[in-house]
């Protein structure tokens, strides 16, 4: 398709120069190195505990929760919650079946990629005690003291509890660890691969009788209609279960494991929303109990769908994963990388490595190799802090950047896993370019509306609703007339006011410079199992702002709480390389000879001359 304008941006994309030179090649070496993760591992016996056994006898390996940074650079392993020196117990425990699985899960994919013996038998200990932890009625006990003594109800309090009474996150991580490590053992030692196979059953059965007997069923929230056959609600946490059964399913699974996985992956497809110019951008979202949250920590749910879909042989099931990746994660890397949490606004900032390797996950499963090599940059030093967060000759991954750019140098068990996974999954793909270099962005900006002159600003007892959360923890109730300063910008862009779309009608016309850029007329429905009545929603303007405008009225009644301005093509630049992203209905022509152009499906589309496609994104060269 030939543009039908051309358009010189500014910022980072107009550095954009005519190249034919190439990314800069991947070091030699390999990037995966399990030295921090085997210092988090420890061996345990732990003291008979009523229904709770296990494959084989002797010590089962278990792992440390977290690391903390000592100021002689040495790491100091320790557990959650408070310590009680008397009795060597912590409030939560010294290990926890979250991190055990998904240990395993690294050590599993590590041997699989080099064949290291030491590999396999530290998955073998892993899956050893994660299965120790495992109740007779399928669930799973999250916390173990040093000693070995299981605490199912932790201080503080985390649900269900008692841990093992209900299904969790720790019960879909189970299924994670146990479906992997099932494929990976059934070769090597049917014994060991049977036991974890009746195990998994156990779990399943368990997943049948306490999620899936609502399969079908749905959950109004705020006027929308989620599945509720979701794990604890949430698509995050089943995407997680669901590797697991695909890779359970591809290593010839049962029938009821078949059937778990697809309705599982059905319910997760559903969590799609948006579109190219509408929140939330087609994202997966992550919990069903909010269409106004989207967070990054444990976001698989791209990758769970592309693995179902292999799995199954259920193309239909890559549609709603490609929106994703293709759609919202690109915005999401120009606005800054992989924030925390965008509650709708983009509030909490800090950035961590399990929100990064769930986009990296995506996009490799997802085939789109060129994006990889963007979100792959932040673990080498294109990040807010401007450094690495990933140490290769340790194989220590730091416990996550804050919103204003400070790393934080524990390095725990759930970064330090997480961390692997990306570098063994960059292993795995060689040809991925190492990005590094301190990033450009060019994208979405957030005005907060309170800024405004007219109206006035309420802040409520507490920024978080239960639901989403209030930018700044404050909003700007309208009644009549507000007028905001932006700043200047070198291209027009896409206006979402982030509104409080309750029961009760609201309208607001919005203009700049006389014109009017829309009118937003909203009514939310019926809250249902939502925390909160009303909901945070932004909703786009019919008109983007124009390039010179600097100033923008809003007219009539309701409560603002930000406004999210969106260059129609936004841009993140690291080194060389430049992702160029459109909100635009047209194509747009940019400066670049050697670029890569990939349309709103994510198919690539055409080579050479730099055209961002309605809803696509390029990756340029020079």
């Amino acid at each position: 398709m030939k543009p039908s304008r051309r358009a010189v941006l500014g910022g980072a994309a107009a550095a954009v120069a005519a190249s034919t030179i190439s990314l800069p090649a991947t070091a030699a070496g390999r990037l995966s190195n399990l030295a921090h993760l085997d210092f988090l591992r420890t061996p345990v016996t732990p003291p008979a505990a009523p229904g709770h056994s296990t494959y084989g006898s002797g010590p089962l390996g278990v792992l440390w929760t977290y690391a903390e940074h000592q100021a002689d650079g040495s790491y100091r392993r320790v557990g959650g919650g408070t310590y009680d020196a008397a009795t060597n117990t912590y409030g939560q425990g010294a290990y926890n079946a979250d991190d055990i699985a998904r240990a395993a899960v690294v050590y599993v994919r590590h041997w699989k990629l080099f064949r290291r013996t030491t590999s396999l038998d530290a998955a073998r200990g892993l899956l050893r005690s994660l299965t120790y932890l495992q109740s007779p009625n399928g669930n799973v006990v999250l916390w173990m003291q040093p000693d070995g003594t299981l605490n199912p109800s932790a201080e503080p309090v985390e649900l269900p509890d008692p841990s093992d009474s209900g299904p969790s996150y720790w019960l879909a991580r189970t299924v994670w660890a146990l479906g992997e490590g099932y494929a990976a053992f059934r070769p090597v030692d049917s014994v060991f691969a049977g036991f974890l196979r009746e195990r998994l059953e156990l779990a399943i059965a368990a997943l049948e009788r306490q999620v899936l007997v609502r399969y079908g069923d749905y959950n109004v929230v705020d006027g929308r209609r989620l599945p509720a056959w979701l794990i604890v609600n949430g698509a995050d946490a089943t995407s997680e279960a669901v590797l697991g059964l695909a890779a359970y399913v591809r290593a010839g699974g049962s029938p009821p494991a078949r059937r778990v996985l697809a309705r599982f992956a059905e319910g997760i497809a559903k969590m799609g929303a948006g579109s190219t110019r509408e929140w939330p951008f087609r994202a997966l979202l992550p919990w069903g109990e909010s269409i106004s949250d989207w967070h990054a920590w444990g976001a698989q749910m791209p990758s769970a769908l592309a693995a179902a879909a292999s799995a199954l042989g259920n193309r239909d099931l890559l549609q709603p994963a490609i929106g994703d990746t293709a759609g919202f994660t690109p915005l999401l890397l120009t606005a800054g990388g992989p924030d925390n949490g965008w509650l709708p606004a983009p509030v909490d900032r800090s950035q961590i490595a399990y929100g990064v390797d769930a986009r990296l996950q995506a996009v490799l499963a997802l085939g789109q190799q060129h994006l990889a090599a963007f979100v792959a940059a932040w673990y080498f030093g294109a990040n807010h802090a401007g450094a690495p967060t990933y140490d290769a000759a340790t194989g220590r991954t730091y416990d996550g950047i804050s919103g204003d750019g400070v790393i934080n140098r524990n390095s725990g068990a759930e970064s330090t896993i997480h961390g692997q996974l990306s570098m063994l999954a960059l292993d795995a793909n060689p040809d991925i370019p190492r990005l590094s270099g301190t990033p450009a962005y060019d994208g979405l900006r957030l005005v907060e509306a309170e800024s405004g002159t007219g109206g006035q600003v309420v802040t409520p007892p507490a920024a978080w609703t239960g639901e989403s959360q209030w930018s700044n923890g404050s909003y700007l109730a309208l009644d009549g007339t507000a007028t905001w300063t932006l700043p200047a910008a070198t291209q027009p862009r896409l206006v979402l006011p982030v509104v409080n779309v309750t029961e009760h009608p609201d309208r607001t016309v919005w203009s700049s410079g006389g014109k009017v850029l829309g009118t937003l007329n909203y009514r939310g429905g019926p809250q249902g199992i939502s925390a909160a009545p009303g909901a945070l929603l932004p909703l786009t303007l019919a008109k983007p702002l124009p390039a010179t405008a600097t100033r923008m009225t809003a007219t009539g009644t309701g409560q603002l709480d930000a406004l999210l301005l969106i260059p129609l093509i936004s841009s993140l630049r690291i080194g060389r390389a430049t992702l160029l992203v459109s909100v635009d209905t047209r194509p747009v022509r940019v400066l670049g000879e050697h670029a890569w152009n990939y349309d709103a499906s994510g198919k690539l589309v055409a080579q050479g001359k730099a055209i961002v496609e309605p809803g696509g994104f390029t990756v340029v060269l020079g």
